[in-house]
């Protein structure tokens, strides 16, 4: 590989996963939720519930960082992190079909946790072999804190 393609790269990858990590995000999305729904709205929540409006930009952000952290850990061929950052994605996507789409508050508490606990050993692993990438995840993981705090409120809240 020349220098000018491995220098290409290292910017290439991370753009590349900056655009298929929104994407697929807003697919999901887009397939389980059209806004705040009316089976959604009668759900009683816990203190601290944001307004609806929040979550795009904050997810268009995270989303963003996200993929700018893969395209690094595949520039570097990183690839058992890689992995793991599959895994917690996947888990990501089937989170919002599962909670909006098919108003299964405990499976996708369940899908949260897991998330939850996978994005942490992405990040440990990240951390290992590009410190950036691992910092790059630390938004998304207190943000999925935040809402497993949410998912499990409502739980709580509608059991």
């Amino acid at each position: 590989m020349t220098h000018a393609s491995n220098s290409a790269g290292k910017w290439l990858w991370p753009m590349a996963g900056a655009v298929i990590c929104l994407g697929l995000g807003i697919v999901s999305g887009l397939s389980s939720a059209s806004g705040p729904t009316e089976w959604y709205q009668s759900l009683q929540k816990p203190p601290g519930n944001p307004p609806p409006w929040v979550f795009g930009p904050v997810w268009t952000i995270l989303y963003l960082l996200m993929g700018i952290a893969l395209g690094r850990l595949i520039h570097l061929k990183a690839w058992p992190v890689v992995v793991l950052f599959g895994i917690q994605f996947l888990l990501n996507l089937a989170w919002s079909p599962m909670f909006f789409g098919a108003h299964q508050i405990m499976a996708a508490l369940i899908i949260i946790v897991l998330m939850w606990i996978t994005i942490l050993r992405t990040i440990l692993a990240a951390k290992k072999v590009d410190l950036v990438s691992g910092y790059l995840l630390i938004p998304y993981l207190l943000w999925v804190s935040y809402a497993t705090y949410l998912n499990a409120g409502i739980f709580y809240l509608n059991r």
